[in-house]
């Protein structure tokens, strides 16, 4: 009898193409179709980063309002406009209502919110933060792209520190019963340095990385050493723009919960397990024969209780 994870490999392959063509993106990912092309300055990754984390609010904004929100000057905020590609801010404030009052119409607003607790309230977050990825993987190309480009890399390295390390080593688990040599990475400076640098020369060609806040000084400066290595990067994480972002190959963003004194990562470890159903479809014989020779040693062993 085949194991769980042996059934699910077997049955459930992403598929390529939009598979729902009617689902509209979702709001932070048509923003990141918006800012993600040029190349932001500091000041212009601050107002994008605003517009993205309030756009309900910001898009209803005279340039005034905006520039004093971000705490630029209001011809920051027209230089902002025309790098990403409008004639200026009143073109960008009516492309920016349209997503707004998309976002406003189908979601479900104060009106419940004033009914939840705190608690209540942290798992309604949680649900946007669901449904915007679910719209996201309304065309899962890219994420099958990367899983093939994972599972082809050996070794694989998965890089993440402090607050990210529980992330990065449920993936490392799960990718080592389907992938030969996965190396994981939750220490920075030297040691993270000598990893990252070993794996390019044993012939690793990808890192995955994992950046959530607050962001760690030592993840920046570890994915930096990856990519003068040699070491191509898919960073996983909460902002599409800022340092990490700028650093990496490619981002994956999708939103934490920070309605509870400790972020919660319902989405971001969802979108790992994605990118791991991605590896196995990208290498079904490879899977099969590991979980079938992994199955047979943990039955040997008895590693597991018996339901």
């Amino acid at each position: 009898m085949p194991s769980p994870q042996q059934a699910r490999a077997q049955a459930s392959a992403i598929t390529s193409g939009k598979t729902v063509p009617e689902a509209e993106a979702a709001p932070t990912s048509q923003l990141r179709e918006l800012f993600d092309g040029p190349r932001l300055s500091p000041g212009q990754r601050r107002i994008a980063q605003y517009l993205i984390d309030h756009i309900t609010e910001a898009a209803f904004l005279s340039i005034t309002d905006l520039a004093e929100r971000v705490g630029v000057s209001q011809p920051s905020v027209t230089r902002f406009a025309g790098a990403v590609g409008f004639s200026g801010y009143p073109a960008l404030r009516e492309r920016l209502q349209s997503i707004a009052l998309r976002t406003l119409a189908g979601g479900t607003g104060a009106a419940t919110e004033h009914r939840s607790n705190e608690l209540q309230a942290a798992v309604d977050a949680e649900i946007e933060n669901l449904e915007n990825l679910r719209r996201d993987f309304a065309d899962p190309d890219r994420v099958i792209w990367i899983g093939r480009e994972l599972s082809r890399s050996s070794p694989l390295t998965v890089l993440g520190l402090r607050i990210s390390v529980s992330l990065a080593e449920y993936f490392a688990y799960a990718a080592r019963r389907i992938h030969p040599d996965v190396r994981l990475v939750t220490r920075g400076g030297s040691v993270a340095y000598d990893a990252l640098l070993q794996s390019r020369e044993a012939g690793g060609t990808w890192v995955l990385a994992f950046g959530m806040p607050r962001h760690a000084q030592e993840t920046l400066t570890a994915i930096q050493v990856a990519r003068t290595a040699g070491l191509r990067v898919a960073l996983v994480t909460d902002q599409a723009l800022g340092a990490l972002a700028d650093e990496a190959d490619v981002t994956f963003s999708t939103g934490i919960g920070s309605r509870l004194v400790f972020d919660t990562y319902a989405a971001p470890g969802l979108l790992a397990a994605a990118l791991l159903q991605a590896m196995t479809d990208a290498d079904p014989e490879r899977t099969q024969a590991r979980l079938e020779e992994y199955e047979q040693v943990a039955e040997q062993h008895q590693f597991f209780l018996k339901d």
